[in-house]
């Protein structure tokens, strides 16, 4: 839906008026799992992402809180440490989110995962895999400085004790994903013009080849849609966002808690 609502010049039977109507008319004209669509290659780059991701902050978050404040939670160690997390985390997703958005888009010529890959590094080069790999960064790093900052800032309120509280993972989880997603919502408009390469939008402006740089995205985003071009489909990307970040974070100090409860009854 996202994807959807982010095209500066969709296609007529595409255009929507809000998250529920994209949803209904997608399910009623394209069929029920035309939502799902992209999915696989979603799940397959998430792993090793996430993996990476969490890892890297944890380390840097510890010995950077150490350096800044003794002892103490540091929000600045917080910042740096996830947005030096991202760098991996979008190394390994920027290929995969190119090719799921090139699926979601309306009347896609591409039918699998595989099919897109090959179309794409046949007409492309493996560079389109990375085209948007700089406005990736930039819109990630202010979104997971915004989103561990939050994070970090609700636990020390609701659950001051930094115990496993699930409750508290979850609503800390929700609003910081929606605050970082609000704030960083006109580069993702940016970066999935980059992914895409909308012939409709570029062939209007009478741009030959294929769109790349952060600048000419801004440029070409403004051109077509003005200033409220830079925040179309703002409410799905929250909707998206919301979730995703209060399940991710849920999930991960659970198992945060089992392991170092079991590595802690296993020493004793």
């Amino acid at each position: 839906l996202q994807t959807r609502m982010q095209s500066l010049q969709p296609d007529p039977k595409a255009q929507y008026r809000s998250v529920y109507e994209a949803l209904k008319k997608m399910v009623l004209t394209e069929g029920l799992w035309r939502p799902l669509r992209g999915i696989n290659v979603t799940v397959l780059g998430a792993g090793p992402a996430h993996a990476m991701y969490f890892a890297c902050y944890e380390k840097m978050k510890k010995s950077l809180s150490d350096l800044f404040q003794q002892g103490g939670n540091s929000h600045l160690a917080n910042g740096i440490a996830g947005s030096v997390a991202t760098l991996l985390h979008d190394a390994v997703m920027n290929p995969a989110e190119v090719v799921k958005q090139r699926l979601q888009m309306f009347n896609s010529p591409y039918t699998s995962v595989l099919g897109c890959v090959r179309a794409v590094r046949s007409t492309e080069g493996w560079a389109a895999f990375y085209r948007s790999y700089s406005t990736q960064l930039t819109m990630n790093v202010p979104f997971q400085a915004i989103h561990f900052i939050t994070y970090e800032l609700l636990q020390e309120h609701l659950n001051p004790r930094r115990d496993y509280n699930p409750r508290s993972h979850i609503v800390a989880g929700a609003v910081a994903g929606a605050a970082a997603a609000a704030a960083t919502t006109p580069l993702d408009v940016c970066k999935t013009l980059l992914n895409t390469q909308e012939n409709t939008a570029l062939s209007s402006l009478n741009i030959r080849g294929h769109l790349s740089g952060m600048a000419n995205a801004f440029s070409t985003v403004y051109r077509l849609g003005g200033l409220p071009g830079f925040f179309k489909g703002v409410q799905a990307r929250v909707i998206y966002q919301m979730p995703s970040t209060a399940i991710a974070w849920s999930v991960y100090e659970f198992f945060k808690y089992f392991l170092t409860k079991h590595t802690l009854e296993r020493r004793t």
